[in-house]
């Protein structure tokens, strides 16, 4: 339902939506703002789980087929208005599970080709996909101010950092608190804080793997799965952003940077992790046969 509920609320956007930086990803409700594709994200992962855990108990089930109807009405809300990144951690994320589903071989390399054509594709036809990408190969085609402070920050804090406060990249780089905080950090607290940061997410997501390769069930297999990389794929473009591995994307770092929707929808989906992972304890049918009476 919570999927449903956040596609009727993108469907709104076009009409409603609040317009900033160019992109209508946002909706005033009772006084905040909300964006809705946060929340579609982990409430995505968990159904199309469930759509391809349907192919075990109900053959018959067009799960495939389902699942790629929805993700392509998904990708269409996501790019109209626009937000390309998002549409990539949705397009990733999807082929995760598709893959640990069991899908043929030959659907592998269909879709490989269909991003990179759909890469391509939005490379040709979208004006501020292809100036991030044309500053990122060639930062002398356009202005990389954001990324040029990052990367001082990094250079300033060098090993041990700053100090805590005593940065200064947060006064002169905007979305500093957000898309950006990862610099924030190298300045204040070093190269070891910066590791110390990857080192947790790194064992966060490979401990939520490990948990999802012991489940029998498929839906929670699938589920786990997915949005474990969802949560990976956001830390590693958004630290990716800051050191200029990647280009240049909004997309905040889970549980550090600051924002209501973000961070709202990432504790969702921590909490849904925890909750499909939990050890569940049942009644043997041995102790059954014992105590009947």
């Amino acid at each position: 339902m919570a999927a449903l509920g956040s596609i009727l609320l993108m469907l709104l956007l076009p009409f409603l939506g609040a317009e900033v930086k160019g992109a209508k990803r946002w909706l005033n409700i009772a006084g905040m703002s909300v964006q809705p594709s946060e929340f579609l994200k982990p409430s995505l992962a968990v159904l199309m789980a469930w759509i391809f855990s349907l192919r075990q108990t109900q053959p018959e089930f067009p799960s495939y087929r389902v699942a790629i109807g929805l993700y392509l009405l998904v990708a269409t809300l996501l790019i109209t208005q626009p937000d390309f990144g998002m549409t990539l951690v949705v397009t990733a994320v999807w082929g995760i599970q598709f893959f640990l589903a069991g899908v043929p071989l030959i659907f592998v390399v269909g879709m490989a080709l269909l991003g990179v054509f759909g890469f391509v594709g939005a490379y040709f036809l979208l004006s501020h996909v292809r100036h991030r990408i044309d500053r990122f190969l060639d930062p002398s085609t356009g202005d990389n101010y954001q990324v040029q402070r990052s990367l001082e920050a990094f250079k300033h804090g060098g090993i041990f950092g700053q100090g805590p406060g005593e940065g200064k990249v947060k006064a002169l780089l905007p979305d500093s608190h957000t898309d950006f905080i990862f610099a924030v950090a190298g300045e204040e607290w070093g190269m070891f804080a910066c590791l110390l940061i990857i080192g947790l997410f790194a064992f966060f997501v490979l401990r939520m793997c490990l948990h999802a390769s012991r489940e029998k069930d498929s839906f929670h297999l699938l589920a786990v799965a997915g949005l474990a990389s969802q949560f990976g794929i956001q830390a590693i473009i958004n630290m990716g952003v800051a050191v200029n591995l990647l280009p240049a994307k909004g997309m905040t770092l889970p549980f550090i940077s600051y924002g209501g929707s973000s961070l709202i929808a990432i504790a969702l989906g921590v909490g849904m992790m925890l909750g499909l992972t939990r050890k569940r304890y049942g009644v043997s049918s041995d102790w059954l046969k014992q105590h009947d009476r």
